[in-house]
C-alpha cells in the first residue's frame, strides 16, 4: 500500500518530528538519506523507513509514499527517496574517557562539524548545554552526516556536569586567548574534559569560573579568533596525538 494522501494521520505525525516539541515528546526523530539511515539501522536506532519509489534491503518496518507526500514530510530543498524514523535512547557518559562539553553553541553546522571531529579524534563523550542548538535538528543531523550516532550525547546544566566530573577526577579545561596555554604544550595526565564556548560570547561566566586551566591556539595575530568548530577540530587533534 502505497500513501498517496499529504492529510494521512500517519504523515502528519511524521511532519510534526520537524518541531523540536515533538520530538521531545515522542522520543523520536527524522534522517534524511541513505547514508544517514544506515547509520541508524547501524546503531539500532531506526525504528522504520519512509519509502518513495526505492527499496532497501533493511529489516525494519516501511512506509510507501508518493513523492508529494513525501515532499511535505522532508525538509531537504532536494527530492528525498528514504527517510529514517529513529528512537531518541537515552546516553550515559563514560567517565574513564575524556569530555567534549559545548556551552551554548547555536548554530547547527558548528554541532555537526564538532560532533564529526569529535568521533575522528576519539572522544566518546558530548555534553550540550541547555542553551545549546537542539541535536536532532535536521541541519544539525545532516552535518554530523550520522556521527551523532557513535556518541555518547547529553544535554545538562553545565555547572552540574563539570561538579560531578570534578568528583571524578577530571582535570577541566576551558578556552581563553589571553590567559591560556598554548594547546601545543599541554601535558595531559589523567582524565579531562574540554570546554569549548558560545560562537559570540565564549564560555559563559559562571563556567569561566570552575575551570581549572585554559587552553588556547596559537595563531597569527592578525586573525581575531576561529570558527568553534575549527578551535574545537584543532584541539581535539592535538590532545589525540
Amino acid at each position: 500500500m502505497i500513501i498517496e494522501s499529504v492529510d494521512n494521520k500517519k504523515i502528519k505525525e511524521l511532519r510534526k518530528l520537524k518541531e523540536k516539541k515533538y520530538r521531545d515528546s515522542e522520543k523520536l526523530f527524522l534522517v534524511e538519506g541513505e547514508h544517514l539511515v544506515l547509520e541508524a539501522y547501524k546503531s539500532n536506532s531506526l525504528k522504520e523507513i519512509i519509502l518513495c519509489e526505492r527499496e532497501i534491503d533493511l529489516e525494519v518496518e516501511k512506509v510507501y509514499v508518493t513523492e508529494k507526500v513525501m515532499s511535505t514530510i522532508s525538509e531537504m530543498p532536494s527530492k528525498v527517496d528514504i527517510i529514517g524514523v529513529c528512537e531518541i535512547k537515552k546516553s550515559e557518559l563514560d567517565l574513564d574517557s575524556p569530555v567534549l562539553i559545548l556551552d551554548g553553541v547555536q548554530d547547527p553546522g558548528n554541532l555537526g562539524a564538532i560532533l564529526r571531529s569529535a568521533v575522528a579524534f576519539n572522544i566518546k563523550n558530548i555534553v550540550l548545554s541547555k542553551s545549546s542548538v537542539d541535536l536532532y535538528n535536521n541541519k544539525v543531523l545532516r552535518s554530523a552526516q550520522g556521527m551523532n550516532f557513535h556518541l555518547n550525547i547529553v544535554r545538562e546544566d553545565i555547572p552540574s556536569i563539570i561538579n560531578r566530573l570534578k568528583e571524578n577526577n577530571y582535570t577541566v579545561y576551558g578556552t581563553d586567548v589571553v590567559n591560556g596555554l598554548d594547546i601545543k604544550n599541554v601535558q595531559k595526565a589523567g582524565k579531562y574534559a574540554i570546554i569549548m564556548g558560545n560562537e559570540g560570547n565564549g564560555i559563559s561566566e559562571e563556567v569561566k569560573k570552575l575551570v581549572d586551566k585554559n587552553i588556547y591556539i596559537e595563531m597569527n595575530s592578525n586573525c581575531e579568533s576561529l570558527n568553534v568548530a575549527v578551535s574545537a577540530s584543532i584541539i581535539l587533534y592535538e590532545l589525540n596525538k
